[in-house]
């Protein structure tokens, strides 16, 4: 949820609306400086400041100790239904972390051989075999001393205890051979020479800049597909939460079991959480470990976590800017903020003062005047690089950005109620889970120091609008539990990458982005010669949707786009391959279906017509039976799953063109499905059907096509298709080394599936 939840949006809607026309019109072509001063006195504490509060007390992010309760039944429940997973995520499992929390907080003396035996079975696990010897010796002297608990009890850890002595000496004497790297691919260190003058990039990238494109990156050589152009840390990135933490207000206490993104990965590396340290003062945050958790709680999280609910009510938007200030440090952010006040640098109109450096003389020489760059020309992933990227404050609609400076106000407001300003000014070190104490007399009206902080959240926000870069992750779709493993792309967290929004959007891109974790890596999707523009896709891409959807889309990001994708559909007169691919067909002669309105079939010989509104409803009602199909799936039924999905098929093929992406869709379901029966000929061939469907719409290339055969290898793996399952292997690394790199999990499976099959003995392999 990047804007405030929808009350609040209404609220600020209504405050815009009482407001008398000379102040609209005055707030309408304020700088942002002038903004914040005008709307500070505008948030009334009886109405828009109370219902903010109401709102607040909706997401629940402090800590319940009856919601700690409702979540430990609740997990027990799914436990005993064999929900494992679910479970799981409800109570955290047991790991070495936990285990040394427990020893660290007091836990009872008899019950501690059992932790620790668990200990030293992780440690064995892990190949830390002199730590778990080390573990298991404690255990045995805990277990001798008298009295420590019964004799059955003492008995089964006795067993457990001298089982674990002999796998550990087993492994000492026998130790496991070193495991080779997983191939050539990996084996190979990518060529890499970083930029001198742009922080992360590769030296095969130059900066540049004119008044068109704005700055923008080029090829200063030739580059090759699958060749790593940029890796770069966010600035700051903040996790997307889940919208169940926004409950609805009801007069009982009830709180949502669904999992969330904000259940699954930690808060601030954005690595998966196994067993989640939470923060100690709010139920929010959590996080992958205690250093990460101390590393939060040190940059921002001592300040945001009273600001919980805030945040969240406010939206993530509003919640990257905080942070974006805390990270950058007030000193720095009132250094520029001041700057920006100076007319002379014209800061608060981007677009003359990029037209002056366009025209000065020695821009060509360097990178030394275009924004963002330091006085020696670096471009680096720094506050000052964030702080020059464009708000386009004159491109928002006033609406809009009253909205932002109510938001942003309003936590400047809750500071400076709450005492925090000085934590937020750099003027105190808080004691490390120490929640500060509300100032006993506040002003209504902001200090200087948090106006600045103010004025730098509010441009900030304007400028996610067209920066915000989603950091995304290949998650697991639907249980998890089969054999083959279907994953989709998923919206993590919201971050700025200075760096990266250096890149011009095109509708189809030369460049593929990946993530792991905070961190970004751009590589080349396709060849780059010398002196062509680096370009990246901001969403819509001339596969998936047609010339007119994409560029209305693109409005919100304040241009018109007229990449080469864009010039040759609306300069040809034949229907955009998209279009066709996607359209509908006559339900009697099964010819394209042409028509905006009311659709008249392509063959002159059939003079069937029909509404589109007719053929829409259709098709949802098709896409609702794909769905309940799915659920059948989930609920382990097979069997009905199948029949369900086959009459789907049917419907679709009197509704759609036989290349149309839902007609793929369902294949892949139908080998989903197929392939939890165990029957891989059965599922190997429908997804050979889907596979032909997204190359028609994705390209043989593309990222679509490597993770279709990535599922294709995962079922002749299972079938012992050995040689059919080593080429799709092939085609599927070659493909996602290109957009993902050689650390990608899935590259990883690949090489894993590969050296499985490859060590199967001689007899199998001459069989299949």
């Amino acid at each position: 949820m990047a804007l405030p939840v929808e009350e609040w949006q209404l609220c600020a809607a209504r405050r815009w609306a009482a407001l008398d026309p000379p102040l609209r019109e005055r707030l309408a072509a304020a700088s942002l400086q002038d903004t914040v001063r005008l709307g500070c006195g505008l948030l009334r504490p009886e109405v828009e400041a109370a219902a903010l509060q109401r709102l607040c007390r909706r997401a629940r992010a402090g800590k319940e100790p009856a919601a700690a309760r409702f979540y430990r039944e609740e997990g027990n429940r799914l436990f005993g239904r064999r929900q494992y997973g679910a479970a799981g995520r409800l109570y955290s499992q047991v790991c070495l972390e936990d285990i040394a929390r427990a020893e660290s907080h007091g836990y009872p003396d008899r019950l501690l051989p059992k932790v620790l035996l668990r200990k030293a079975e992780c440690l064995l696990r892990l190949g830390r075999l002199q730590e778990a010897a080390g573990a298991l010796s404690v255990v045995e002297n805990k277990i001798a001393m008298d009295g420590i608990m019964t004799i059955p009890t003492q008995q089964t850890l006795l067993e457990k205890l001298s089982q674990l002595k002999v796998k550990v000496h087993e492994k000492e004497t026998c130790p496991e051979p070193a495991r080779e790297a997983c191939g050539d691919i990996q084996r190979e260190s990518e060529i890499w020479e970083e930029n001198d003058s742009i922080s992360g990039a590769s030296s095969s990238l130059s900066l540049n800049f004119d008044t068109d494109r704005g700055r923008h990156l080029v090829a200063s050589q030739d580059i090759l597909p699958g060749q790593s152009l940029l890796k770069e840390e966010a600035f700051v990135s903040v996790l997307c939460p889940g919208e169940s933490l926004l409950l609805q207000d009801s007069s009982e206490t009830a709180w949502d079991t669904r999992v969330t993104n904000a259940d699954l990965y930690c808060h601030r590396c954005l690595r998966q959480l196994l067993a989640s340290v939470p923060c100690c003062g709010c139920s929010y945050a959590k996080y992958c470990s205690q250093k990460c958790a101390d590393t939060a709680w040190e940059q921002y999280h001592r300040t945001e976590c009273s600001l919980g609910p805030l945040l969240l009510t406010l939206g993530v938007f509003c919640h990257v800017a905080f942070r974006t200030i805390l990270l950058a440090g007030f000193p720095e952010v009132r250094r520029l903020v001041e700057w920006s006040h100076d007319d002379n640098k014209d800061l608060h109109n981007p677009e003359a003062r990029c037209k002056h450096v366009s025209e000065a003389a020695d821009t060509r020489a360097g990178t030394r005047g275009i924004p963002g760059c330091s006085n020696d020309g670096q471009y680096q992933s720094s506050y000052q690089a964030v702080f020059n990227l464009l708000p386009h404050a004159e491109k928002h609609s006033p609406e809009h950005k009253f909205l932002c400076m109510l938001s942003v106000v309003a936590i400047c407001r809750q500071l400076q109620e709450a005492g925090l300003e000085a934590a937020v000014l750099n003027q105190e070190s808080s004691k490390k889970w120490s929640r500060p104490k509300p100032c006993e007399e506040t002003s209504s009206e902001l200090s200087p120091e948090l106006k600045t902080v103010a004025e730098a959240m509010l441009r900030h926000v304007l400028q996610l609008q067209c920066n915000a870069q989603a950091i995304t992750v290949m998650q697991e779709a639907g249980s998890g539990d089969g054999a083959v493993v279907n994953k989709k792309p998923v919206r993590l967290a919201t971050a700025f990458f200075p760096v990266l929004s250096l890149l011009n959007h095109s509708c189809s891109p030369n460049i593929s982005v990946s993530f792991s974790g905070t961190a970004a890596t751009v590589r080349a999707s396709q060849p780059i010669p010398s002196g062509q523009e680096v370009l990246h896709c901001y969403g819509p891409h001339r596969c998936r949707m047609r010339v007119a959807e994409r560029q209305q889309l693109l409005r919100q990001y304040f241009f018109e786009c007229r990449c080469q994708a864009c010039l040759e559909e609306l300069e040809s007169d034949v229907k955009s391959v998209v279009a066709m691919r996607n359209s509908f067909c006559c339900p009697t002669c099964r010819a394209p279906m042409q028509g905006e309105d009311m659709l008249c079939c392509s063959n002159e010989a059939c003079a069937i017509s029909v509404s589109r509104e007719s053929l829409s409803h259709r098709l949802q009602d098709l896409q609702q039976q794909i769905k309940n199909a799915l659920e059948l799936l989930r609920a382990r039924k097979a069997d009905q799953a199948i029949k369900m999905l086959q009459k789907c098929q049917m419907k679709a093929g009197n509704l759609l063109s036989p290349e149309h992406l839902l007609m793929g869709e369902m294949e892949d379901h139908l080998a989903q499905v197929y392939a939890t029966l165990g029957k891989w000929q059965e599922a190997a061939r429908h997804l050979q059907r889907s596979i032909e469907i997204v190359e028609m719409h994705h390209g043989p290339s593309s990222v679509e096509i490597g993770h279709e055969l990535f599922k294709l290898a995962q079922i002749l793996f299972n079938g012992f298709a050995v040689s059919e399952a080593l080429s799709t292997i092939q085609r599927a690394e070659e493909i996602l080394l290109v957009h993902c790199g050689p650390q990608s999990t899935q590259i990883q499976e690949l090489q894993e599936m590969k050296t499985c099959l490859l060590e199967l003995p001689r007899s199998i392999l001459q069989r299949t």
